[in-house]
């Protein structure tokens, strides 16, 4: 298999949590919400914490990294709620549909994972 088939394979989730976890963490300034205080400060810790997950994945991949990413997918999808921002639109739909996309290609990567020959990552 070549090498860039591999990392379209492999790594093509990890690259769209990284683009995700950088526009969460941009989203304040990009969708106008920076002065809402538990909003922005979800959004860049969740952003962030994305981020650096994805750049793991991406450095040398682990299971653990992609369960953490499906975990903090999760919590930007439920945040608004828990948090008590689910009033502001723009902070809650930025949080829920990059969470949903984070959760999703984390998922996929660990269900690829799973389907995998042992010793063989996706």
């Amino acid at each position: 298999m070549a090498a860039t088939e591999t990392f379209n394979r492999g790594k093509f989730p990890d690259v769209i949590n990284l683009i995700a976890g950088a526009i969460l963490f941009l989203a304040p300034w990009l969708f106008g919400f920076s002065g809402d205080a538990p909003a922005a400060w979800t959004a860049w810790i969740t952003g962030a914490v994305i981020f650096l997950l994805a750049a793991a994945a991406l450095a040398a991949f682990a299971v653990w990294e992609e369960w953490g990413n499906l975990l903090v997918g999760i919590w930007a999808i439920i945040s608004p709620w828990i948090v008590g921002f689910s009033g502001d639109i723009a902070a809650m739909w930025s949080h829920v549909i990059l969470g949903i996309v984070v959760a999703a290609f984390a998922a996929w990567e660990l269900w690829m994972v799973q389907r995998a020959p042992p010793g063989v990552h996706a």
